[in-house]
């Protein structure tokens, strides 16, 4: 009785052990099912059971779009600079034409076998305009007027400057005039004239200016102009 006894015990534990073991191995890495686990300790083995390894979640904040704001305060942080206004020309007044001018002898000056005559050019319209470089300027005379001799060659001492005129406002040239009687007769061919036939920089209709003088009618250029420059200007 007592050998069948122990027999029955050893039998016991040994079936207990066995299910713990397969218990054990069908379970790695995860929790032991409650009833094992109870089998397991009534049989008395020690059972640990391990919760399963947790991977914690990457936390990665939200992207934000910038605001106007942010913006604004982004770049004031990046850059220094201002944006400046584009720069304005002011805009050229355009060239006088003929018919805005007025021509009028100014100062005169004789010289040894010359004559230094100012011609004022002033703007009798309403409206601004500009002259720039040289006026053409001949005599002329007969009926019909027409140019007598080479028209003026220009006199470069004085440079080129652009002239603004207001409405009444004035600027001037100064002519030189050589005496015919310089020449021989048979070069100059004397011919009396009555005018200067004058254009205005950039015309093609002239300003015919009462003024009386001896002009050469053959191929003696006896006239040179310098160019225009602001004011009534002087002879000298």
């Amino acid at each position: 009785m007592s050998s069948s006894l122990t027999l029955r015990r050893v039998f016991l534990a040994t079936a207990l052990t066995g299910a713990v073991v397969l218990a054990t191995g069908c379970s790695a890495g995860s929790a032991t099912s409650s009833g094992d686990t109870a089998a397991a300790t009534a049989a008395g083995a020690s059972v640990t059971t391990t919760p399963a390894a947790t991977t914690p979640a990457a936390t990665t904040p939200a992207a934000t779009a910038p605001t106007a704001a942010n913006r604004a305060q982004a770049g004031n942080r990046g850059s220094n600079t201002q944006a400046q206004p584009a720069g304005t020309t002011p805009k050229r007044a355009a060239a006088c034409p003929t018919r805005y001018l007025k021509a009028t002898p100014g100062v005169s000056q004789g010289t040894a076998g010359s004559v230094y005559q100012v011609i004022d050019f002033t703007n009798i319209a309403q409206t601004t305009c500009t002259l720039y470089g040289y006026p053409g300027v001949s005599l002329a005379g007969g009926s019909p007027v027409h140019q007598i001799g080479p028209a003026a060659t220009r006199n470069t001492t004085a440079p080129r400057a652009l002239v603004t005129l207001a409405p009444g406002a004035t600027a001037n040239a100064l002519l030189r005039i050589t005496d015919a009687g310089n020449y021989p007769a048979a070069q100059c061919h004397p011919t009396a004239a009555q005018y200067l036939q004058v254009y205005p920089p950039g015309q093609t209709t002239p300003i015919y200016v009462a003024y009386t003088s001896t002009a050469c009618a053959g191929t003696v250029g006896i006239l040179s102009v310098s160019a225009l420059q602001p004011g009534a200007g002087s002879a000298s």
